[in-house]
């Protein structure tokens, strides 16, 4: 008896750990260097950096906001897909920069990068 309960313990051990190996992760989600890309040609850099408050929040600061909702990548979008206003650092307000990509994935790919730090 104590055989099979091994046996099936050892079972669905493997079963768990194989399934977690075939879901993607985040790190494997997105592509770090075309975010990158997107964000430094539409100059995103300018006004944020990854981990430093420039006229923005850092990167990190606005995924710290985001990360772990339902609704986090989709509103990264709408923030750089809809030109909201948005305040800077020094209390002015502005309307947010426009990316220049319509696609779809592209934006995913950028908004789950910024989740990502």
């Amino acid at each position: 008896m104590k055989r099979k309960i091994n046996f099936r313990i050892i079972t669905a051990t493997l079963f768990t750990f194989s399934v977690a190996m075939l879901m993607p992760s985040q790190a494997s989600a997105f592509d770090a260097d075309a975010a990158k890309a997107l964000a430094k040609r539409n100059d995103c850099m300018k006004c944020h950096a990854i981990d430093k408050t420039k006229k923005g929040p850092s990167y990190k600061k606005v995924a710290a906001k985001y990360k772990g909702k339902a609704d986090g990548q989709s509103k990264l979008i709408t923030n750089f897909t809809t030109e909201p206003m948005v305040k800077l650092s020094d209390g002015k307000e502005e309307k947010h920069k426009l990316i220049d990509t319509k696609d779809i994935n592209e934006q995913k790919n950028l908004a789950d990068w910024i989740l990502s730090l």
